[in-house]
C-alpha cells in the first residue's frame, strides 16, 4: 500500500478487480493516466464510477523510457568535439561504443554539426596525385569509406 501516490498510469484496460486492486493499493489516488487506445477500451461504467470517486481518468501519452541524463555526457560531448573518435571515447569513459553513439545522436544539436570533419579538396587533390583509396585513408588516419564517399560525390 502506497499511500504517497496520488496519479498512476496503467498500460491495461480497467476491470473491476482492477481497479478494486487499484484502491487497495493506492488509497489516496486522484487521477489514472492511460493512452487513448486503453481509455477507448475501457468501460463508460468504469470511468463514471471513479469519477463519481473523485478520481479522474485522462488520456495522455507515454512513449518510450524517460530521458535519463548520466554523468559522464558532458565529458563525452568534450571529447567528440575534441575530434576523438567513439571507440576511443568508448574506452576513455568505460562505456560501450554504441552508448557512445547513442549520446552523440541524442546530442547532435549540442555539437558543432556544420563543420566538415575532413579536408574534401585534400583528399581530391591526394587522390589527383596518384594515390590509392586505401592510401589516402591510411595516411589521413579515416574510413576507407569516407575516401570513397568523397571521391565519388557528384
Amino acid at each position: 500500500m502506497d499511500e504517497n501516490v496520488t496519479t498512476i498510469h496503467i498500460t491495461k484496460v480497467l476491470s473491476s478487480l482492477g481497479i478494486m486492486n487499484l484502491l487497495e493499493e493506492y488509497p489516496n489516488l486522484e487521477r489514472i493516466t492511460c493512452s487513448p487506445s486503453v481509455y477507448e477500451r475501457t468501460s463508460s461504467n468504469y470511468i463514471q464510477a471513479l469519477n463519481q470517486l473523485d478520481i479522474e481518468v485522462v488520456k495522455q501519452y507515454r512513449w518510450g523510457a524517460s530521458r535519463q541524463s548520466c554523468d559522464y555526457e558532458k565529458d563525452l560531448l568534450r571529447l567528440a568535439s575534441e575530434g576523438y573518435k567513439a571507440k576511443d571515447i568508448a574506452e576513455i569513459l568505460d562505456i560501450s561504443v554504441n552508448r557512445v553513439y547513442y549520446l552523440l545522436r541524442r546530442n547532435k544539436t549540442k555539437l558543432d554539426t556544420n563543420t566538415k570533419k575532413h579536408d574534401y579538396d585534400e583528399i581530391i587533390s591526394l587522390k589527383e596525385s596518384g594515390l590509392k583509396p586505401k592510401e589516402i585513408s591510411e595516411k589521413l588516419d579515416i574510413p576507407l569509406r569516407t575516401v570513397y564517399y568523397i571521391l565519388n560525390k557528384k
